[in-house]
């Protein structure tokens, strides 16, 4: 899937890889397992591949596309991209080498500005010192709970020109979070059926840091049974700063 994206912070989306495992809180409602299900239902031939039941699902096995790697180069103005909205591309089943293909396109196409958001900031780290680091590619992780904090540290050692978290689906306070060599900062409510309600002040309590810190905040969502239930105002505004876009 690759296309014009509902995400608020983004306007497309590109998967050169699908597919993808649980590991951590965050991922127990997660909107791609379902949807790749649905997918593979329909006959899309990208999510035929299946996953393990365990931490998986039908469809979401992961995969890669090389096929998929030259549609960046065929889009004509520039575009703010969400790489592997259905993928990590740091999942340990992603050839190292197939990371640098990824990394190869997004420095070929520097009127594009690409955002990367990965759970495994271990593997990450440890392939910094071998990828090449474009100036027009942010590099994100996701960080659900204070359980998770770790995956921030990881992101400082990485030499992206722009380092973000994303803190959705907030499940708890961030309270020993540390903003030091960090851009910008997403924050999210749950949604769907089994969404996990997100307390104000936890949300509070990182827009604080971040205006401390004069790092960029952008409030998401509050979310609910779908994702525009709650609204996006905190305080009676709505919070969209943003790192600058390199390639504009």
């Amino acid at each position: 899937m690759s296309g014009k994206s509902a995400i608020e912070w983004t306007e497309v989306t590109w998967n050169p890889t699908t597919g993808c495992d649980q590991v951590s809180a965050g991922c127990d409602n997660c909107y791609a397992l379902t949807l790749a299900k649905r997918l593979k239902a329909m006959g899309t031939p990208k999510y035929q591949n299946d996953g393990d039941p365990r931490t998986s699902g039908p469809g979401f096995g992961v995969t890669v596309h090389p096929d998929a790697l030259d549609l960046p180069r065929r889009w004509r103005t520039p575009r703010v991209v969400f790489v592997n909205s259905m993928s990590d591309l740091f999942h340990a089943k992603v050839p190292t080498a197939f990371v640098r293909d990824v990394f190869e396109v997004i420095a070929t196409t520097p009127q594009h500005t690409y955002q990367v958001l990965t759970k495994r900031s271990t593997r990450l780290r440890r392939l910094a010192d071998q990828l090449s680091w474009p100036a027009n590619l942010w590099i994100g992780v996701s960080v659900e709970n204070a359980s998770q904090l770790g995956r921030v540290d990881d992101l400082r050692d990485v030499p992206a020109a722009v380092r973000f978290l994303s803190c959705e689906p907030l499940l708890g306070p961030l309270d020993g979070l540390e903003l030091d060599g960090t851009d910008w900062v997403i924050t999210g409510g749950e949604s769907g059926p089994r969404a996990r309600p997100v307390d104000p002040a936890w949300v509070r309590g990182i827009r604080d840091r971040c205006q401390q810190a004069e790092v960029a905040f952008f409030h998401k969502q509050w979310g609910g049974r779908t994702p525009k239930a709650g609204g996006r105002e905190l305080d009676g505004r709505l919070w969209d700063e943003m790192p600058q876009l390199l390639a504009h």
